[in-house]
This record gives structure tokens, sequence and C-alpha cells, in this order.
């Protein structure tokens, strides 16, 4: 099995990212899984050209794009990608798309095919606090999971793949007050845990367990 696995790049003036910081960190065999690791621009577009290459390239059986959502407190295996580009604050290139659709053939919405609850029990039975989320956002985290996904529906379809968030490292929250912040050994070994339920579940169903959110 190979596994594709993207951090992006610092953005929004920070001076690192911990996807990446993190994702650099795990080991390149995984419960027997070969490991890919490749950082991607957290700009629009050129993000997805830069994972295709490494898909091209690599021939992957999953892919996992890792990004940083600064605010929250847990490790979040994203749920499903919206087709909508709607952009808070301007990419890396200073490109800021607002109410525009990503792909005018794409579903409006595409649905992960990880197993997310198996990701989050093996995080949470691993001591790493994680949750399943039901919005990737409307910035390049969820541009990039809905562009691979639109990959996997016209390209791919032998793919499975699927997002996760990852909170801020304690040094990037010096200047945030109350803002919560994750040490980079635990988010890499999140994420470690998270693709061994990923080799564990190929070719089964996820667990059935609650997940879902009432807000």
């Amino acid at each position: 099995m190979k596994i594709l696995i993207t951090g992006f790049d610092p953005f929004g003036g920070e001076s690192l990212n911990p996807a990446w910081e993190a994702v650099k960190k795990i080991p390149d065999t995984i419960n027997g899984a070969e490991i890919k690791k490749v950082m991607i621009p957290t700009v629009f577009y050129k993000s997805a050209e830069v994972t295709e290459k490494a898909i091209e390239e690599f021939q992957p059986d999953y892919v996992l794009n890792i990004g940083q959502a600064g605010g929250r407190f847990e490790l979040t295996p994203e749920r499903v990608a919206i087709n909508v580009d709607d952009a808070r604050i301007p990419d890396n290139e200073t490109n800021q798309p607002i109410d525009v659709a990503i792909k005018e053939d794409g579903a409006a919405a595409y649905f992960t095919q990880l197993p997310v609850k198996a990701m989050v029990t093996e995080m949470k039975n691993a001591g790493v606090p994680a949750s399943v989320s039901n919005s990737a956002g409307t910035f390049v985290c969820n541009h990039i999971m809905y562009q691979v996904q639109y990959m996997i529906d016209k390209k791919y379809p032998n793919i499975k793949a699927g997002f996760m968030h990852v909170p801020f490292i304690p040094a990037q929250v010096l200047d945030k007050p109350g803002k919560p912040a994750m040490n980079l050994e635990d988010i890499s070994k999140g994420i470690t845990k998270a693709v061994e339920a990923i080799v564990e579940f190929d070719g089964k169903p996820d667990l059935k367990m609650i997940g879902g959110t009432t807000h």
C-alpha cells in the first residue's frame, strides 16, 4: 500500500505550518504502508497542481492532506468538502476568491472515503484529542480536499482520499491569548495513528459510532 501525505506551507503571517512540520516527523513506513510526504503551497489551484503531480509520480492508494486550523483543540478528520471558495484572507499569492465554484462541472460536495471515525478512535486511544469535523471551511484546505475528490471522480477512481486539520503549536499562540495549542510530537503521533487506522480499515467499512454534532 502507498499513501501520499501532504502538508501546507506557512500562511497568514505565520513563520511555520504545524501541518507540514508534523508530516515531516512521521515514519516513512507505517504498518507496512509506504509513505510519501510532500509540502504543497497554500495557494488556490496551485495546491492541486502540486498534489496531482505527486499522485502521477507516486501512484498512491490513498491521499491524506493535512492543514492547519488555528483555534481548534483537536485533530479533526474532515467528513466532506464543498464546491466553493470563499476566502476570508488572501492565499500566499494574494488570491482571494469570494463565492466562486471550485469546479463548474463538479458535485456540490464530495464525501471522504477515509474511515474518519476509526481514525478518531485510534488517535484518542493513543491519548491524542480528536473528533470528526463536518466543515473544512472555505479556504485552501477545503479547496484541496475538494480538488482531490474531483480528481478521484474524474480521473483516479481507485484512489481513496481525505483531509485532516491540526491545531496550532505552542510557539504560534504566544501572541494569541486564549487560543488552544498542541505540541508537535502529539500532532505527529496523531497523524501516524490516523494512518494506522487507514491501513487497518482498508477494504472495510468505517466504525459505526457516535461522531456527529448538534451544531
